[in-house]
């Protein structure tokens, strides 16, 4: 049977969202993510990070550089939290359907690891985050963090102040609260 999953926007929906991340010194959690996202866990979601890295494609960090800071960010997260991540580097002008506003990235996650779109979420702080969570047959929550409260909120199955707040809706509308 397949699993349904939570979906993950990387900078400004887990960690403070400073740019082009190039130094895993400058990695900071939000408060409470971990406990939230063990919460999904421990309620039978996969734990998906979907996350657009142009400054690869611009040239601003290296794909060594992303995998550094991707390795703070699991440190800090603690272990076992995460089924996997995708990332796209492509930049902007040259992307595929892969790159989020599009769902490349969450469909490759489901026919790789059994997911169930349709039982699944997708959680960000960028109306892209939600438009691809809805092309890919998912829900989509707009956290307010990072750039969440300047976003356009009309594509949002719901708008939470923050991932903790995000995970309670979550969890009460699949009844595992």
């Amino acid at each position: 049977m397949k699993q349904p999953a939570v979906f993950l926007d990387r900078d400004g929906t887990l960690m403070e969202d400073v740019g082009y991340i190039a130094d895993p010194a400058h990695v900071r959690l939000y408060p409470g993510v971990s406990v939230a996202l063990r919460r999904l866990k421990d309620a039978g979601f996969r734990l998906v990070i979907v996350t657009n890295q142009s400054g690869i494609g611009r040239g601003h960090f290296t794909v060594e550089q992303y995998e550094s800071v991707h390795a703070r960010l699991v440190e800090l997260l603690g272990p076992g939290l995460l089924d996997a991540t995708y990332f796209c580097p492509e930049h902007p002008d040259t992307a595929t359907a892969r790159r989020k506003p599009g769902a490349g990235m969450l469909r490759e996650a489901a026919a790789e690891h059994g997911l169930d779109l349709s039982r699944s979420w997708m959680i960000g702080d960028r109306e892209g985050d939600l438009l691809a969570g809805r092309a890919a047959g998912a829900r989509a929550v707009l956290v307010l963090t990072g750039i969440g409260a300047e976003a356009e909120q009309r594509n949002a199955h719901f708008v939470a102040k923050d991932l903790a707040d995000a995970v309670d809706f979550i969890l009460r509308d699949s009844g595992a609260s």
